[in-house]
């Protein structure tokens, strides 16, 4: 018996392999019926990444609230405010003496724990959110009355505790809201009724890394287009569309250079729109209208953690600064006419590198004053101005604002700090007046600056002294971090696990 088994042996490869072919040929026969599926766009995104799997985004609920829009003015739309420079362009007025007017709060409400700040536009307060107990990130939608929610949408999404989980502000127009989740999902919703348009993974689809302690970039708006930096293998940066997310463009990333915690930020120079980024090791100036890389710098890097965002001053400087030791530099872009391509060289150390030449866009009506007639090329370059160690300026967290010739910031050892452009220190807060990580911003003339612990400071804005009008303690937790939100007459702020609005016009 044994002997006779031993024939069938040969043949049974054959056997198996026929019984595959059969069992492929009802699999496929059975689905011939399916039809075409409309593609919505993130639902294509290639398996992998950080966790595997597809978007979680598309997993979301939309849950509607009471919150209702109240018919307030002042908008403060994104990181930074309206022209992402920390300054707000409400025509309010603020109240200069606290001690008979001080702010007083309107509402608050508590939060999941993170660094996360808000945007608020036609009364409505957007905040990205997680529910640590449901493990689910929520885009929420509150009315700037009272706090009450409009909508959340909420989705799945695991975070695990790490020096909170929230730190990026969403950004806003009349329709849409777009906004960066811990984990660098991109969600794009209506603004009015939150429900979804698109969603894009930056790590699933661009080989985005997530920064250690999450994502902070803010997404920038500028146009029709979505601005990101994803730093994946073949996009350093990208832009797409604002209403279908489609791609315009992306810039060539051939250093491999990281994504960090600092946001893009926009500029003009030399009849040219730009976009600076600080990158994980280095700086770049990409060019708004195709992404092409104008220039770049391996001048400034931080080993730790690149915070702040480049900030782009007059004829071309850029100011940028960072914790972790990094100090302060100022750059100087320089854009000169060729007759043909220069030839990028590899960057060694602190080299400098040129663009690849460029041709000008017609500027006709543009405003810009350039001369558009001229039909020569242009190649960028920058240069170090001025080099500051930390202990004169090195700002941890938040940009400085620059008002009137002046930079105002908080330097590491949390002492608020006013600078010339040409890198002096003009004065310093008291060793009694200290900020820690906590944030500012400027209106009407006037600096609102946060503690780590939840004091209120109003501060002159002027050259002249370090001029302290009144100080409020409007929250009670801890590291009070987030950027602040100022629309009209109403500050948003938070700490950790808690989000407050104060009336600030001393009515």
């Amino acid at each position: 018996m044994k002997a006779n088994s031993n024939k069938f042996l040969p043949i049974l490869p054959l056997l198996v392999l026929a019984v595959a072919v059969v069992t492929l040929a009802l699999w496929w026969t059975s689905r011939t019926g399916e039809g075409l599926k409309l593609r919505i766009p993130g639902t294509d995104s290639a398996p992998g990444g950080e966790s595997g799997g597809t978007n979680p985004v598309l997993a979301g609920k939309l849950i509607g609230g009471v919150g209702q829009p109240p018919d307030l003015p002042g908008n403060w739309p994104q990181f930074r405010g309206p022209n992402r420079d920390g300054i707000s362009t409400n025509a309010a007025k603020y109240s200069r003496d606290w001690k008979t007017s001080p702010p007083r709060e309107l509402w608050s409400l508590d939060v999941g724990e993170g660094y996360a700040g808000v945007a608020v536009h036609s009364g409505r307060v957007y905040l990205l959110d997680y529910d640590r107990d449901a493990k689910q990130s929520a885009l929420r939608c509150l009315s700037l009355a009272d706090g009450k929610e409009i909508w959340r949408f909420s989705y799945p999404l695991t975070i695990k505790r790490n020096h909170g989980m929230t730190r990026t502000v969403p950004t806003v127009t009349d329709k849409f809201v777009v906004a960066l989740d811990s984990k660098c999902n991109v969600l794009c919703l209506d603004a009015a009724t939150g429900e979804l348009r698109w969603t894009i993974s930056l790590v699933r689809e661009f080989g985005a890394t997530i920064p250690d302690w999450y994502a902070g970039q803010c997404p920038l708006v500028d146009g029709d287009k979505v601005i990101l930096a994803p730093g994946g293998k073949d996009a350093l940066l990208l832009a797409v569309d604002l209403a279908t997310s489609k791609s315009q463009w992306q810039t060539p990333n051939p250093r491999g250079w990281k994504m960090t915690h600092s946001s893009i930020m926009p500029m003009d120079f030399a009849g040219r729109r730009l976009y600076a980024y600080c990158a994980s090791r280095g700086v770049v100036g990409v060019d708004a209208g195709d992404g092409a890389l104008l220039w770049e710098t391996s001048d400034w890097k931080i080993s730790i953690a690149t915070v702040p965002s480049p900030l782009p001053l007059s004829d071309g400087k850029i100011f940028l600064t960072g914790g972790y030791n990094a100090g302060s530099l100022m750059l100087q872009l320089v854009a000169s006419r060729t007759d043909g391509p220069t030839h990028p060289q590899p960057l060694q150390g602190g080299e400098l590198r040129k663009s690849p030449a460029a041709q000008f866009p017609s500027l006709e009506g543009s405003g810009v004053g350039s001369d558009s007639k001229s039909a020569s090329t242009a190649s960028f370059s920058c240069r170090q101005v001025f080099k500051l160690p930390p202990e004169v300026f090195g700002a941890t967290q938040h940009t400085p604002i620059l008002k009137a010739g002046y930079l105002y910031g908080v330097r590491a050892d949390g002492r608020f700090v006013c600078l010339g452009l040409g890198g002096q220190v003009v004065w310093t807060s008291g060793p009694g007046e200290t900020f820690g990580l906590g944030s500012f911003l400027l209106g009407g003339g006037l600096i609102f600056a946060l503690n780590d612990n939840g004091k209120l400071s109003l501060i002159e804005a002027t050259p002249a002294r370090f001029s302290l009008l009144g100080q409020a303690q409007i929250l009670k937790g801890r590291e009070s971090w987030a950027p602040m939100a100022l629309a009209g007459d109403r500050l948003v702020a938070r700490d950790l696990t808690h989000l407050v609005c104060l009336d600030v016009g001393g009515k």
